[in-house]
């Protein structure tokens, strides 16, 4: 997927200023190559969601809330909990955004996040059954992209993360083949912490967090998620422009030294790795 809308358009002056100062060294808003834009995390943002978190990287704000419910497994996981994302760009967040259902950006961006989370095995999904093949419980991650400043991969997978790691979710108990829902809350537990990090390809040059204005001088970039052992447990590139071996290496090198700072500013106290 891009994260660039389509319909977006830089004109051709301002993609040449652009290339311009990546060739000096420099960008358009003064950050390092290896920049990340500031973040803000705000959880709790949503008090009628099981969890929930706003995330402001530069002028991008992205909002993930979690809900919990019951429901049925599928005949494949008949003991597992079952775990959905979705992903809506609102209108009011970009000129380029239409309403109506999710397009194939907004579905994509959802498929990403999600791949983070159920590919590090994050949740375990076995501890999420009430009753084999009949009753188990749902986790639902939504994702809201309020407003678009680039780089929506990033921001959507951190604001997902730091909303599952603040869930606290109702209990059930089975009574003749009902779930009943109890007054009791439990933390969601997590055994990974999946973080996202995005660089864009100019040429021979790699920018993290692409601003929207770089997003659509490029049109390329590579996403991984990296674990806290430094393990990459999802990869994705989108975009024509080709990327060398040695250009891969230094995308892998960074992504992983961003992903512990952006663990260091989710978790400050260093509490992670793996509590359930």
């Amino acid at each position: 997927m891009s994260t660039t809308p389509h319909g977006s358009i830089i004109s051709k002056i301002s993609q040449d200023d652009i290339k311009k100062l990546a060739n000096e060294g420099e960008r358009v808003d003064g950050r390092a190559f290896d920049e990340y834009r500031k973040i803000k995390i705000t959880t709790g943002f949503v008090e009628k969601a099981e969890g929930s978190a706003l995330v402001e990287l530069g002028s991008t704000r992205v909002l993930a809330g979690v809900k919990v419910e019951t429901g049925f497994p599928f005949p494949d996981t008949p003991d597992e909990g079952v775990l959905s994302v979705t992903a809506e760009l609102l209108p009011l967040a970009s000129e380029t955004f239409e309403p109506g259902p999710p397009n194939e950006n907004a579905i994509a961006l959802a498929r990403f996040v999600d791949r983070g989370i159920r590919e590090s095995k994050s949740i375990d999904m076995k501890q999420f059954c009430l009753e084999r093949g009949k009753r188990v419980y749902m986790i639902m991650i939504d994702v809201c992209v309020l407003d678009h400043g680039g780089d929506l991969i990033d921001a959507s997978a951190l604001a997902a993360l730091a909303a599952l790691s603040t869930t606290k979710y109702p209990i059930y108990n089975m009574v003749d083949g009902q779930a009943v829902k109890t007054e009791e809350l439990k933390p969601l537990l997590l055994r990974e912490y999946p973080i996202a990090t995005t660089l864009a390809i100019l040429d021979d040059k790699l920018l993290l967090d692409p601003s929207i204005q770089e997003e659509q001088a490029t049109g390329t970039f590579i996403s991984f998620v990296f674990l806290e052992d430094e393990r990459i447990c999802a990869v994705q590139k989108n975009g024509l422009a080709t990327i060398t071996e040695s250009m891969l290496f230094e995308a892998i090198r960074i992504s992983g030294e961003k992903s512990k700072e952006l663990r260091r500013l989710l978790f400050p106290r260093g509490d992670v790795g793996g509590q359930g």
